[in-house]
């Protein structure tokens, strides 16, 4: 029998890789979906086909992390032997805004995955694994370079402080529970499926549409800030190997390199023969109340007992991106001219 995974957060970038990755496998893949007035499984869209009983491929369910009733259909409906969590309201800047949803939807809503999982374990007598996406900004203000494992978390925005709380209590559920529950400390990771608002996106999209005099110009905000940039391809491999282990634990997910959005903005511009000073302005509402400066993992735990190890280096990164938004740009720009 084939195994069974669900994943929530489908939709989003990491999930359309993980989707692509466990299918590959040979897995039965579920994935949960909010319901929105307008279609957002363009990620995805290629490893569905047919409709309903006939389906093939990547099956959906709707479902909410802020529905526990929900969350307990969809996990009794599935049967799952793996959980992914990766939904979250994951934009650190717009958490400011919407400090209180994205407690509820990335904090609790890790709760309330945790608890149903536990119970349908228990009354079904199975064993099901659980991964919780976290993220490098839970170190925030940190006092250690690079960061690993042991590294004191110091969240600096509403969303590093619920994937906190979501990380403790994925390790509480291991500890009290014996869940076999995993957490991924994934570090800033882009492709070309990164969501438009996300920086190194933005810069890639906006970019290609400049050098087609499709825009003039593009607003950034810190452009100093460091990061430690991988390939969400190689990243959701990590993933699956940590339910794939005899023990559950914690990996950090990280290149051990960082780079600054400055050097990404040059790196992309001097790909296209552009002078990035002519086009880009910095907007001050584009910064954080509280920066996160640098962060940069140390990923020799997940080396050394996974085997993993990241084959995307950064410039090929940048220009991998860069090249899927050319032809997405000129598309646009085929469509405005017919």
């Amino acid at each position: 029998m084939a195994k069974v995974a669900l994943i929530t957060g489908v939709t989003g970038q990491d999930g359309s890789y993980l989707a692509e990755l466990l299918l590959n496998k040979g897995y039965e893949v579920h994935g949960m979906v909010r319901r929105t007035s307008s279609f957002a499984t363009g990620r995805i869209d290629h490893l569905r086909s047919g409709f309903g009983a006939s389906a093939h491929g990547l099956q959906l369910h709707y479902g909410d992390l802020g529905d526990g009733t929900g969350l307990r259909r969809i996990i009794e409906h599935v049967r799952p032997d793996e959980v992914y969590n990766l939904a979250a309201q994951s934009h650190v800047r717009i958490s400011f805004d919407q400090p209180e949803y994205t407690a509820d939807i990335v904090g609790l809503g890790t709760l309330r995955l945790l608890e149903v999982l536990r119970d349908h374990n228990i009354r079904h007598g199975r064993s099901a694994r659980f991964y919780q996406a976290g993220s490098s900004e839970m170190f925030g203000k940190v006092t250690e370079i690079p960061q690993r494992e042991t590294t004191p978390f110091h969240p600096r925005s509403p969303y590093a402080c619920a994937k906190v709380y979501g990380h403790m209590q994925t390790v509480n559920y291991r500890e009290a529970y014996g869940l076999f529950a995993c957490n991924g400390i994934l570090f800033n990771h882009e492709s070309p499926r990164r969501g438009e608002n996300f920086v190194t996106r933005k810069i890639t999209r906006s970019a290609t549409r400049i050098k087609l005099g499709m825009q003039q110009k593009l607003a950034l905000g810190n452009l100093e800030a460091l990061r430690d940039w991988g390939f969400a391809g190689d990243y959701v491999e990590a993933m699956w190997m940590m339910l794939q282990q005899n023990a559950a634990d914690d990996y950090i997910i990280a290149t051990g390199e960082n780079h600054s959005v400055h050097e990404f903005l040059e790196l992309v511009f001097d790909y296209l023969k552009m002078d990035w000073r002519k086009h880009v302005e910095i907007d001050q509402r584009l910064f954080r109340p509280a920066e996160v400066e640098l962060l940069i993992g140390d990923p020799s735990k997940a080396r050394r007992v996974l085997g993993w190890r990241p084959r995307m280096d950064f410039k090929s990164l940048v220009i991998t991106m860069v090249d899927a938004d050319l032809v997405l740009a000129q598309s646009e720009l085929r469509s405005s001219c017919q």
